[in-house]
């Protein structure tokens, strides 16, 4: 950490949000590599819908991932954008699902989205209390995830409002619910 943080915040305070926004940055590079991992791997029907609707996604976290590290260098910290550092902050497997149908990856990549924003609201919970500015930052961003999210769901929802990979606990297991 620097010798400096941004006004109003102190250098303890500062250290602790940019800490939290180091973990979103290692989230977000990695969804963002499974999100162009799923763009070249999906076959099948509905093939280029998905493949079409994948790519602004990935430039929208991109984005994000550029966004919260400019918000960590705001507050005196160095933002970490190497594969050891989405290794260091990962609480979560590796995406599991290679080459496979559009259904079984949007149910893989509903998973991926749960896990991405539950982080989120915890950290939005976190820094709340320290930093309304990276409170508002990671709130935008969640609302917009939330929507994507919305988006891969419509694919895996039926008529009655179940989803297909609806009680799975992994992406395989998910993704083979949802090729059943």
């Amino acid at each position: 950490m620097g010798k400096f943080t941004v006004p109003g915040l102190s250098e303890k305070d500062g250290e602790r949000v940019a800490e939290v926004l180091q973990e979103r940055l290692s989230a977000y590079n990695d969804l963002h590599l499974t999100l162009k991992h799923i763009h070249w791997n999906v076959v099948g029907l509905n093939f280029i819908g998905v493949h079409e609707m994948i790519d602004p996604q990935v430039e929208l976290v991109r984005s994000y991932a550029d966004d919260v590290a400019e918000r960590i260098a705001a507050l005196g910290a160095s933002p970490q954008g190497t594969p050891g550092a989405i290794e260091k902050h990962r609480t979560w497997d590796d995406y599991s699902v290679g080459r496979d149908s559009a259904q079984a990856h949007l149910a893989a990549l509903d998973l991926v989205y749960d896990g991405l924003i539950a982080g989120n609201r915890k950290a939005i919970s976190e820094v709340g209390e320290l930093d309304p500015i990276t409170e508002d930052l990671l709130i935008g961003q969640t609302g917009q995830l939330e929507k994507f999210q919305w988006f891969v769901r419509a694919h895996l929802e039926n008529a009655s409002g179940s989803l297909a990979n609806s009680g799975a606990a992994t992406e395989r297991k998910a993704a083979d619910k949802a090729r059943a």
